[in-house]
């Protein structure tokens, strides 16, 4: 079993340090071409760090030529012949690489899961769907075998359009409107549009796969501090970026709800560096208490916002639709520079979707979820609260997920150990935060799949 001391790391991020050790030890022949590797699992419990370190350090490795996986038999190192050559100096990480916010997937059966932020997959309206589904394939004939727009079906673009009216508050012609298979491949699509010179600011902490998808389509990124109420102006007016990505109706994982002053001061900053707000809204359906916040694409008058959102979060997470509205301008650029590419949804997805809308089920859908999870998360509420142990819970009105910050001397990792002896997954604000050592003692709570 490979062995590590993880306390010698420094500032380095966890994942990072354990990636440079088995990385040396596959570069100086101490782990053997060919050799397998422990499981995640394993590894992570032998030198106490979460799976989803060893995941990512095996991600990173693997990216990289080190390691491979085999389906159903786990990791290995490449044939020497394979390896690629040994860096002349390894750079240190521009930032860390951080954990998904999808389920991971874990051998151990736990007792409470709250580091998964799944939703219940038992409350999809299976019934509704495929009655939908089979209206579609009766009167769909031909239309369902054509190539779909570039951007999208008219229909559902219609109905997403008609929605953001009733919902959000948001104007948007069904024309500016793109739909594609996926938040992150949207972004790929962003990137393209706006440009790989560009800096895209990220906010810190942030969801993870933001920044890896940025960098992977060729951006630099930066990360942005955030306080009480969301990206500090200052700190982002003192990069050199000209994009910035932003959850601002409840940003994962700190929960913070930016306010209309700070959502004001963000466009301005937009309009003065003749940039962009990618605005995320992520998990914006699920406000559970007060009225929905109104977007930044609402404020916007200079066409300086990209809206985007999702339906993996509010319907599946196998339903691989998103969709983003684009200023009148960028929309035209859109269309000159990328309408080449094919839409990335099935025809027949897409034309049951915008039934499913159109016809009221959707919002009737949210309706039910809303009452389902605020009774989840009263629930675990309770589970806290009721614990004995001295906690503070914030964040609980908005979204599915909550933070409980601790009062304790214990390390992150200890307090994640102990926690996995007794059946209770984990994840804590450390994890999401692109410097090492910050934001301790504060547990992200998701409790949508419980």
């Amino acid at each position: 079993m490979l062995t590590y001391d993880m306390e010698k790391r420094g500032k380095i991020p966890r994942y990072d340090y354990l990636y440079r050790c088995i990385k040396a030890d596959i570069l100086e022949g101490r782990l053997k071409s060919g050799s397998r590797l422990p499981s995640k699992r394993a590894l992570a419990e032998h030198i106490a760090v979460s799976v989803v370190t060893v995941e990512n350090a095996y991600a990173q490795l693997g990216s990289e030529g080190y390691i491979l996986s085999r389906p159903r038999s786990g990791y290995y190192v490449c044939p020497a012949e394979e390896l690629p050559a040994p860096p002349v100096s390894v750079p240190a990480p521009s930032s860390a690489f951080l954990p998904r916010r999808e389920e991971e997937k874990t051998e151990k059966k736990w007792k409470y899961d709250f580091a998964s932020n799944r939703i219940d997959p038992s409350r999809f309206p299976f019934s509704v769907w495929s009655r939908l589904m089979r209206e579609t394939l009766s009167i769909g004939g031909e239309e369902l075998l054509r190539p779909s727009p570039f951007n999208g079906e008219r229909a559902l673009r219609e109905a997403i359009a008609d929605y953001l009216l009733r919902s959000r508050g948001i104007s948007v012609p069904p024309e500016r409107i793109v739909v594609g298979a996926g938040t992150e491949y949207l972004y790929g699509l962003i990137v393209q549009l706006l440009g790989r010179e560009r800096v895209y600011a990220v906010e810190d902490p942030s969801y993870p796969k933001i920044a890896q998808v940025y960098r992977a389509n060729g951006a630099a990124v930066t990360f942005v501090p955030m306080d009480g109420q969301g990206v500090r102006p200052d700190r982002l007016a003192a990069t050199s970026a000209a994009v910035l990505h932003v959850s601002p109706s409840h940003q994962y994982p700190t929960g913070i709800v930016t306010g209309f002053t700070r959502r004001s001061e963000l466009l301005a900053w937009a309009a003065r560096r003749e940039g962009y707000v990618i605005e995320d809204d992520y998990d914006s359906e699920f406000r559970l208490a007060g009225k929905p916040v109104q977007p930044m694409q609402a404020l916007d008058t200079a066409g300086r916002v990209i809206y985007v959102n999702t339906f993996s979060r509010t319907l599946a997470p196998s339903m691989r639709i998103s969709y983003m509205a684009l200023p009148e301008g960028l929309m035209r650029e859109f269309s000159e520079k990328l309408g080449f590419y094919a839409c990335t949804v099935p025809v027949f997805e897409q034309l049951t979707l915008a039934k499913f809308i159109a016809e009221g089920y959707f919002e009737r859908h949210l309706g039910r979820m809303r009452n389902i999870y605020r009774k989840k998360r009263d629930e675990a509420v309770c589970l806290f609260a009721g614990s004995g142990y001295p906690l503070e819970i914030t964040a609980e009105d908005a979204g599915l997920h909550f933070l409980v910050r601790l009062q304790t001397d214990l390390p992150d990792e200890e307090v994640r150990r102990r926690a996995a002896e007794r059946g209770v997954r984990l994840a804590f604000l450390s994890d999401f935060t692109a410097e090492a050592g910050g934001a301790s003692h504060c547990i992200v709570v998701n409790y949508s799949g419980l």
